[in-house]
């Protein structure tokens, strides 16, 4: 068998031959021959296998503020890895070209679990991220990576869009130590309209159990696309959410869309509407929401919420930490929920 086939480590057989894979919240009944809805796991013969182990579409070495991940170890960088496919069919994708693939190509890098490490030293990457495309549904490749990656004192990452499930996340959850996860609207039309996904909520159940369960870092994009996701209930939803389930020292990024994919029709967010959501973060009691895609905003900047001195300078994916000890302010001592 291929070196980047590998059997499924969460899937059930089922009569028929068919199986049932529990890597994400699809669960999706696959016959033989047959595909999961990302299209990188196949049935062969009456077993489930991840056909794209260790294909690498896609490697950069990132300022850890890209993915984006405002308060965990500002200033550093990662080793960014991007797999194949995707279990969302989103119409404002960024990154169609390698999520909203078949099987994957042949003429993909191989980077083994090993070679990753190699790889992240080599460039003085203080952790690896895995990113660009869904992470959940690289599962075995992400875990076997990310137990390495623990071994050799590095940060490991999911820049994801929530919809592993349970068993998944606990599966990586002792060696994953951060969860940066779309929340992308509030509603079931639009996930349905925006993603084709019609169980969204799972996503939130899964996001609080990142944290309370395993102790992970968490931070929530919002990519606001107008007329879909920008309206004052949706916005006021997840700001709610986030501070009573996550806590009120919880980032939310609320992020600038630009027309892409199958959406070209829409102009870019107003920078007013941004701004709108962030007053809206802060009447829900959130302390940290920041504008992205909008370099030079004020927000991009930490400010103690205590004292209000600025702890981190951001501009960009510059940054310069000035006021941080360990996790709380070093002016007043406030908790501010910094991993360092």
């Amino acid at each position: 068998m291929r070196q980047n086939v590998r059997e499924a480590i969460l899937y059930e057989a089922l009569p028929d031959s068919r199986v049932r894979c529990n890597v994400c919240q699809w669960r999706c009944v696959i016959g033989p021959d047959k595909f999961g809805v990302c299209r990188v796991r196949q049935n062969m013969e009456g077993k489930l296998y991840l056909l794209s182990y260790a294909l690498v579409s896609s490697a950069a070495v990132d300022p850890i503020e890209k993915k984006p991940l405002f308060h965990f170890f500002p200033g550093t960088e990662c080793l960014s890895l991007g797999g194949w496919g995707c279990n969302f069919h989103c119409q404002d994708c960024q990154n169609w070209e390698i999520a909203c693939t078949d099987v994957p190509p042949t003429a993909s890098q191989v980077v083994s679990p090993e070679a990753a490490i190699e790889l992240g030293r080599q460039h003085g990457s203080a952790g690896i991220a895995w990113t660009y495309n869904e992470p959940g549904i690289w599962l075995e490749y992400t875990l076997d990576s990310a137990r390495l990656a623990k071994q050799n004192k590095l940060y490991t990452v999911y820049v994801t869009n929530g919809y592993s499930t349970p068993e998944a996340l606990d599966a990586i959850g002792p060696y994953l130590d951060a969860w940066r996860v779309d929340i992308k609207g509030f509603s079931d039309t639009l996930y349905k309209n925006l993603a084709k996904i019609s169980k969204w909520r799972g996503i939130l159940d899964v996001a609080k159990r990142a944290k309370q369960k395993w102790g992970m870092h968490v931070e929530v994009v919002t990519n606001i696309i107008p007329t879909m996701n920008d309206d004052d209930e949706q916005l006021k939803g997840i700001a709610s959410w986030i501070r009573s389930e996550l806590g009120e020292l919880t980032p939310w990024h609320v992020t600038r869309f630009y027309p892409r994919h199958h959406i070209r029709d829409l102009s870019p967010t107003p920078v007013a509407t941004l701004e709108r959501a962030i007053a809206i973060g802060h009447e829900a009691g959130l302390r940290f929401i920041y504008a992205g895609n909008i370099p030079g905003h004020s927000s991009e900047n930490t400010t103690c919420y205590s004292c209000g001195k600025l702890v981190v300078r951001r501009r960009g994916y510059q940054t310069q930490v000035v006021g941080l000890e360990g996790s709380k302010c070093r002016f007043c001592g406030a908790e501010l929920n910094f991993r360092t």
